[in-house]
């Protein structure tokens, strides 16, 4: 009634008391709700239901605390002030930044504080017990909890989930601890989520006579999302009102895959420069079904090492039938690349995005030429002339999701998709733009001391923009990106001058001479 829906959330963002919407669904209570609600509605009816926003003001000061009141700081119990992976990079200025990075776990760690437990009413931050890293900026909460994975942990964000990769943070944590038991205690919470998107986000696709099951992002929840409130309430008065809930429902959509927002949301559409023609659910993404596919195909492994032969089997199984559609639906032959699948007009979606390539990174195909496949395809699309990372797609929309923003885990999809190939070629293309990436991202920290959540990679390296508010700093995923490749190529990288662009037609010889210097001794 508070933080989810109401004419007390309708009021407070519809008068734009903060430049974002999220600040407000982000306080806590300073009082129980009813009696909020109460004192809320004497002075609404007091105003005919449309208090002046100075009398808003005064409200919300006295009933509300400020952003942040029910987090306290906390350091992971077992960080390490100097980790051995820093002792690997050898450039002196790269291996600097590096430590200063490890330092900021410490300022992005928070603890819940106990309030949030015995008064879970008072507040939007869904409780936890244990504590956690937060992305930064204006994102101060955990992004996964429990059942189905919510879409960040607070109540206004439940109804939606997000990119469901729990599966693939088990085996990370499998391979780094072997701790079964942690497995053995947790698997079925694993099942829970698997199942969440068989049953909620499947849909059937007919082609060449055969029908397919494939998932997409779909939150079947008008509305406008409360974070966001008043844009896209104003995004809605622009449309007929028999419309404006299936807007609000895609947009719900959109932001469930991540991707919020992006053309490859608005393609196929009425505009498909605007926002209004979103249509999210009526496309089947790559990477959802990437993640799905290594989801399956490692919960069968997860099984078989717990013994349990049954349910190994039929994990293995949704998996050989995932990668057979994957291959059928979305595998372009031609184009050497996977695409979205466009439901409602028939046909794939073959404008570029990173996550074309998504099931190259999650080992998801059976054709052992695929790498050279995609290299080719990076190299059609001129994508590997970018030299400060990959570009999102390559349309200018001013979505953030869009060119020219260029964002760490599309990095990580094609860099480590490339480098697991057994092509001595596009492990090399894989190290050049983990090369690129860094020099950005150190570049930009060299002249701001800070790390973004995207980057502008149009010209020269800059925090990114577009979207619904300002560039975010901090940054949970651009951190770990970095510090990833750091560990991966840290006797190669350096923070020297930028190298000249790699046009396709001198690529491979780029490449050849790259890899011989590489085969000569240090």
């Amino acid at each position: 009634q508070i933080y989810c829906h109401g004419e007390l959330l309708h009021q407070v963002q519809m008068a734009k008391l903060y430049q974002d919407d999220k600040q407000f669904v982000d306080m806590p209570l300073s009082t129980a709700p009813d009696k909020v609600l109460q004192s809320f509605s004497e002075l609404s009816k007091a105003y005919n239901h449309s208090i002046p926003k100075q009398e808003l003001q005064v409200f919300v000061a006295e009933h509300f605390q400020d952003v942040g009141q029910e987090l306290q700081p906390w350091t992971p119990g077992d960080w390490k002030d100097s980790p051995q992976f820093l002792q690997k990079i050898l450039d002196a200025k790269l291996r600097a930044w590096a430590g200063q990075l490890h330092q900021l776990w410490k300022k992005l760690g928070k603890k819940m504080k106990p309030e949030v437990l015995t008064h879970p009413e008072r507040f939007s931050l869904i409780y936890s017990d244990h504590p956690f890293i937060v992305p930064g900026g204006r994102f101060v909460e955990f992004y996964y909890c429990y059942g189905h994975i919510p879409n960040g942990g607070r109540v206004y964000y439940l109804q939606r989930s997000q990119p469901p990769l729990l599966t693939l943070m088990m085996d990370r944590y499998l391979s780094h601890t072997n701790d079964t038991t942690f497995l053995q205690e947790n698997i079925e919470t694993l099942a829970l989520e698997l199942d969440f998107w068989t049953k909620n986000r499947s849909v059937s696709v007919s082609l060449g006579g055969k029908s397919y099951v494939l998932n997409r992002y779909y939150v079947p929840y008008g509305g406008p999302r409360p974070e966001s409130y008043s844009k896209d309430a104003e995004l809605a008065d622009t449309m007929p009102e028999g419309d404006q809930e299936a807007l609000w429902t895609e947009l719900k959509a959109g932001a469930e895959s991540g991707w919020d927002f992006s053309s490859r949301w608005l393609t196929g559409g009425p505009n498909p420069d605007l926002l209004s023609s979103i249509r999210t659910s009526k496309l089947v993404p790559v990477d959802l079904n990437a993640f799905l596919c290594q989801a399956e195909e490692l919960m069968s492994n997860f099984y078989a090492r717990l013994g349990n032969d049954s349910q190994a089997t039929k994990y293995r199984g949704l998996w050989a039938q995932r990668l057979a559609t994957l291959n059928a639906v979305l595998w372009d032959e031609e184009k050497g690349a996977w695409f979205d699948y466009d439901l409602e007009n028939g046909k794939k979606n073959r404008e570029f995005y990173p996550s074309n390539l998504t099931p190259l990174w999650a080992g998801c195909f059976s054709d052992p030429g695929v790498a050279d496949k995609a290299l080719k395809y990076l190299e059609d699309s001129q994508i590997l002339t970018y030299q400060y990372g990959i570009p999102t797609s390559l349309q200018k929309t001013g979505q953030q999701w869009d060119f020219p923003n260029a964002w760490a885990p599309l990095q990580d999809l094609v860099i480590r998709g490339l480098a697991k190939s057994p092509s001595p070629r596009a492990q090399e293309v894989a190290f050049q733009l983990a090369q690129n990436w860094i020099r950005t991202n150190f570049d930009v920290y060299s002249q701001k001391s800070a790390m973004y959540e995207k980057y502008d990679i149009s010209n020269g390296g800059q925090p990114g923009g577009g979207g619904e508010y300002e560039v975010q700093e901090g940054f949970g995923w651009t951190n770990g990106v970095v510090l990833m490749l750091l560990d991966r190529y840290g006797d190669r990288l350096t923070s020297g001058a930028q190298l000249a662009f790699l046009e396709p037609h001198c690529l491979a010889a780029a490449l050849m001479l790259n890899f011989l210097l590489s085969l000569l001794p240090q």
